[in-house]
This record gives structure tokens, C-alpha cells and sequence, in this order.
């Protein structure tokens, strides 16, 4: 699972997202060609060729008039998503060539005129198909769910539920579907064994959970929610459910869900220009926006900077950074470490002027202070990971919010600590304490009073006594969290009393 996991990090999300759907565009034109399936392969190159030229002009007319930056892999991937529900059409006489060409187009308007503030509303290709449904009675045949493609969509979907980490979200969805389809089964006396085979084999269940239901735009961002809107649309999917004659269907279940979630998700969408950087570190900078309308989040939170740069590379133009500002400060701000053979992305943002725009979208995440202020908790950061901390232990100063917390940082480097100012003015007024460990041993200064090593175990117990009564809160490169996490499992610390920050995309 280490090695799946560096894997995973090396690619964003959404280019693994893209690359799934056109390997299942791939697979199924193969499964064709060789007579296994009855859609004609040249119709699926048809098709895919015509939807993906249609998004991505009405994506650019539409980038343009409405002055945002266009994300070119969100247009792919919707564009292949519709190619992947909507029947083949064989050639341009056919009458389905208008339903695909308005699918296509609605799909991508939606994403500006159906949006509030900037903020998605609908998942793009479930609206689509509602709105070519009612205007011009065609609706999405789902043929992806063919029973040769499943081992694809299911290894493939794995992979994008664990690096999205909405596992809980998937499985709430297919507990309750399958609840709900296995009472229709037995109130209408129909085999199960059949019934199964064509929900797992001949259905849209698993490529709708992991491709549809997953989309983080239009999902929640808070896991509790997440679960709740997983059930919601679980229980809203069988296809024999029906009221006052309407009968469900899965992107009528999405849309039900869309709306849930857009009640209880953030809604903030800004696009800002850069007021200044400022390098903290030999390979940090902190880049600082001044938006116009001020954000409202909780510390230690993270957001999805979109940035359109020339020679986009594999890892994308869509990056999450945890903001390391404070909701107390003006300013937003994110600290980000550059490597040597960084991606595109990350050398733009190196040499970003103010004129170069950058839009935040899906304000997220769980990684924040708990509400009970006599909680006593242990902040452990590796690197870059302190931005939460610094997020929190600024607010908390701000606030005059006194707590019990002892921080643990770990850098390879002492010219690698980053915000001492604000580790220490907690540890002045709020009574905080911190421990510093650097674990390149070759490099250690003389003067050095810190740790050596690695942040363990046994350091924790031999400078917080009281560690059994604590909330643990793990921050950095994804080894060290995964590795500290069972580490804190053998001295036994439970599951509900560690947190880790987390965020999909490239870390």
C-alpha cells in the first residue's frame, strides 16, 4: 500500500480520473472491435471525437465571456463521462446526434450558468442529460455498465476512492441501494441472484460511485456530510423506485443529492492576483492574496487553487494548499515548498507576477480545532505539514484562546523551520510548547539544542506524561503520517483520537 500510495502521488486527482476514462473508452472500443459487446467500436471513437470537440469550443466561448479560467481536464472529463453513458451514435444522419451535441453543450454551461457565486450546483453531466431528457426525450443509456468492463471500472474505481479518500462516501451509496433494491427484489418476488448479476454486471452501480458520485465539485467536503450524501443518493438510485409516477434514475439521484450538498458545503469561489511572497525557507515561499471579499473558513482548513499555466504537465493546473493564514488576518496565505525537479505547476508558481490570475474553488476539510476548548492536544508536523498548525496556533493568539497543546516539528534542516515567530509567540502567551527535531544528522549544527532524529514514540511519552488524555493531530509528507499514525496505534491511542490532514490531488 506504500508503494500504491507514492504512486498515487504522483499524479492529481483528476488526471487519474482522466486517464481512467479514457483507458474505459479504450477497453470497451477493444471489447467491441472483437464482437464481445453489441455497441458498435467505430461509433464509440465517433462519438467520444464529436463530444470532446463540441465541450471543449463551448468550453472556450463560454471561458471567455464569462472571463474565468478554463479547466481543460475538467472539460475532458466530462466530455468522456458523457461518451461513457450516452449511446454511440453511429454516424451524423442519425436523430441522436442532437441529443449528443446539447448534452455536451449543457454539460459545460451548466458549470457557469448554473452556478451561484461561482460555486457548481449540479453535477455537470447528470443536469445534461436531465435538461435533453425533458427538452428532447433521450436520456443517457449508461452502457458502460457492461459485464466485461466491470473489472476495469472496479480496479480503476479503487484507485480514485483511495486517493480521494471517500471510501465512506462509497460505501454509505452502496448500502443503501442495495438495502432498498433488495427489499423491491423480495416484495416483488424476483430472483436475488438474477437481480444481483444485473445491478453488478449490467448497471451503472460501480462507474456511477466512483466517477459520479465522488466529483468533488458538487459533493460535500466534511465526512460526516459526505456518509449522509452517500445514503441519500444510495437510497434514491434503484430504478423501482418511483413517486407520483415518476420513476428514478441515476442522474435524477445525483441532482436530488447535488442540491443536499450545495445546502451544506462552503460556497466561497474567489479568483485572486497575487499581493506579495515572501521566502520563509531555502526552498518555501509564503505567496499572499489580499481578496476583495473576505473568506470565511475554520483554521487549519485547505482549498483547491486552480492556476492555467503554458505546458501543462501530467500533475495538472489544480493544486490543494492548507491555508496558513489565520481567519483572524486579512490576508490569505499558502507556504509551499519547491523541489528541484518540481512539476509545471509549481515552477509557474515560482516565477507568478501580479497580473497572473488564480481561482479558489471547494474550501474543505475536517482538520480543525475541536470545539471542546479543554481538550488537551498534540500537534506532530514534518515540514511543509506545519501550515495547519500555523493556521490554528495563529488564531488561537488572535482569539486569546488558551489550550493545552504540545508541538512536535521535525525538518530535515534547521534552515528548513519555518513560522518559529508565531511557534513562539504561542509558546509566550498561550503557554504552548514546542519540540524541535532535525533529522539529517550529517547537518546538525554544533549549537543545536533540539531533537536528533526522527519524531517516535518514545519521544512523546518522555515529554507528555498526560499523552493517553490527548487528541492527536499528524501533518506532513504522507510517509511520515502513515508511519506515525501506527505508531500512535501500538502505544494505544484510538482511532477517534487521531487526526490527519488530508487533501486530495498532488501533495
Amino acid at each position: 500500500m506504500k508503494q500504491l500510495d507514492y504512486l498515487l502521488d504522483r499524479i492529481t486527482m483528476y488526471r487519474l480520473v482522466l486517464y481512467y476514462l479514457i483507458l474505459l473508452i479504450l477497453v470497451a472500443f477493444l471489447i467491441s472491435l472483437f464482437g464481445f459487446s453489441s455497441v458498435n467500436p467505430w461509433a464509440i471513437i465517433l462519438t467520444t471525437v464529436f463530444i470532446l470537440s463540441v465541450s471543449y469550443v463551448t468550453n472556450k466561448v463560454f471561458s471567455y465571456v464569462f472571463k474565468v479560467p478554463s479547466n481543460v481536464e475538467s472539460v475532458y472529463i466530462t466530455a468522456l463521462i458523457l461518451a461513457c453513458i450516452i449511446t454511440p451514435i453511429r454516424s451524423f444522419n442519425t436523430g441522436g446526434i442532437g441529443f449528443v451535441f446539447f448534452a455536451a453543450v449543457l454539460a459545460q454551461a451548466s458549470k457557469y450558468i448554473l452556478a451561484i457565486k461561482g460555486k457548481h450546483i449540479f453535477n455537470p453531466v447528470a443536469i445534461a442529460v436531465i435538461l435533453t431528457t425533458v427538452g428532447l426525450q433521450q436520456s443517457a443509456s449508461w452502457w458502460i455498465g457492461n459485464g466485461l468492463l466491470t473489472p476495469f471500472i472496479i480496479i480503476g474505481g479503487l484507485l480514485i476512492l483511495r486517493k480521494t479518500r471517500r471510501e465512506y462516501m462509497a460505501v454509505a451509496f452502496y448500502t443503501s441501494s442495495l438495502i432498498l433494491i433488495t427489499f423491491f427484489g423480495l416484495i416483488n418476488h424476483s430472483s436475488l441472484v438474477i437481480l444481483y448479476t444485473q445491478v453488478f454486471l449490467h448497471s451503472p452501480f460501480f462507474f456511477f460511485a466512483y466517477i459520479m458520485l465522488t466529483e468533488p465539485l458538487t459533493s460535500p467536503t466534511k465526512q460526516n456530510f459526505q456518509i449522509a450524501y452517500g445514503f441519500l443518493v444510495g437510497l434514491l438510485f434503484p430504478p423501482q423506485l418511483h413517486i407520483f409516477g415518476l420513476y428514478s434514475t441515476p442522474e435524477l439521484a445525483l441532482i436530488i443529492g447535488n442540491i443536499f450538498s450545495y445546502f451544506v458545503s462552503s460556497k466561497e469561489r474567489f479568483i485572486l492576483h497575487l499581493h506579495s511572497e515572501l521566502r520563509i525557507a531555502p526552498s518555501i515561499i509564503d505567496f499572499i492574496f489580499k481578496p476583495q471579499t473576505k473568506l470565511k473558513y475554520a483554521a487549519g482548513q485547505y482549498i483547491e487553487w486552480t492556476f492555467s499555466h503554458p505546458k501543462t504537465d501530467s500533475r495538472g493546473n489544480r493544486r490543494y494548499f492548507t491555508l496558513s493564514s489565520s481567519p483572524t488576518e486579512e490576508a490569505l496565505r499558502i507556504g509551499v515548498k519547491f523541489y528541484e525537479n518540481g512539476s509545471s505547476y509549481k515552477k509557474n508558481l515560482s516565477i507568478i507576477d501580479k497580473s497572473m490570475p488564480i481561482m479558489l474553488t471547494q474550501l474543505a476539510g475536517d482538520f480543525i480545532l475541536p470545539k471542546d476548548q479543554d481538550k488537551k492536544l498534540v500537534f506532530i508536523a514534518g515540514g511543509i505539514g506545519i501550515t495547519p498548525f500555523r493556521s490554528m496556533l495563529k488564531f488561537l493568539i488572535d482569539t486569546k484562546d488558551k489550550r493545552d497543546i504540545v508541538t512536535f516539528f521535525s525538518n530535515s534542516l534547521a534552515e528548513d523551520i519555518i513560522y518559529k515567530d508565531i511557534l513562539e509567540d504561542a509558546e509566550r502567551t498561550l503557554s504552548t510548547k514546542t519540540f524541535y527535531t532535525l533529522t539529517n544528522l550529517d547537518k546538525i549544527p554544533t549549537s543545536w539544542e533540539g531533537g536528533k532524529g526522527r519524531i517516535t514514540s518514545q519521544m512523546i511519552m518522555n515529554n507528555v506524561p498526560d499523552w493517553k488524555e490527548r487528541l492527536f493531530y499528524l501533518s506532513g509528507p504522507h510517509s511520515m503520517v502513515t508511519r506515525f499514525e501506527s505508531e500512535l496505534h501500538k502505544m494505544g491511542v484510538q482511532r477517534t483520537n487521531i487526526k490527519k490532514d488530508f487533501f486530495p490531488g498532488f501533495v
